[in-house]
């Protein structure tokens, strides 16, 4: 019997190629499920910050007119960012994303359009100087993402977020 040459028994041999194959494609995979899980903490982390900020405006504008002065800063404006960062006025407790470092990434600003729409200077801001007074609130978080430990660096990411809301004055 006449035996083949080893090369063409081992061209022959398909035993391993599933092996091989998913050597080759594994890394693609991993990267893939890793930028999803990224990708998503992303998009959750930028949510709670939007989330935030329109709660800080929104109980911005439940303070009163005094409180908001127009181009100044509002006399509540550290109970306002406690409850961007915390989640209450206090700030007490974990803040909303366990890297929000601290309250300086959070801007309070209370203006007073002056275009002179009846809106402006009727009803609740009738008689007040300078019309209607407006809330903006706005966060820029430096983002960490997951995998920040393992040598994926996300320098430069911020979280942004600005929500306005009119001054009730209630």
């Amino acid at each position: 019997m006449m035996r083949r040459p080893l090369s063409s028994r081992l061209r022959a041999d398909r035993r391993g190629a599933a092996a091989a194959e998913m050597a080759l494609v594994t890394p693609l995979l991993l990267g893939l499920i890793c930028g999803a899980f990224e990708l998503g903490k992303y998009f959750l982390d930028e949510h709670v910050v939007s989330k935030a900020v329109r709660d800080g405006a929104r109980y911005a504008a439940r303070q009163s007119f005094a409180a908001m002065p127009c181009g100044g800063t509002p006399t509540s404006d550290t109970q306002i960012k406690n409850l961007v960062r915390y989640g209450n006025t206090a700030g007490t407790g974990n803040p909303r994303l366990y890297y929000w470092a601290n309250n300086s990434t959070i801007t309070v600003a209370v203006d007073c359009p002056t275009s002179g729409a009846a809106y402006e200077t009727g009803g609740v801001y009738n008689g007040l100087t300078g019309g209607a007074h407006r809330v903006t609130v706005s966060a820029t978080v430096p983002y960490s993402g997951l995998f920040a430990g393992v040598g994926v660096s996300t320098t430069g990411l911020n979280l942004i977020a600005q929500s306005q809301a009119a001054v009730m004055g209630i």
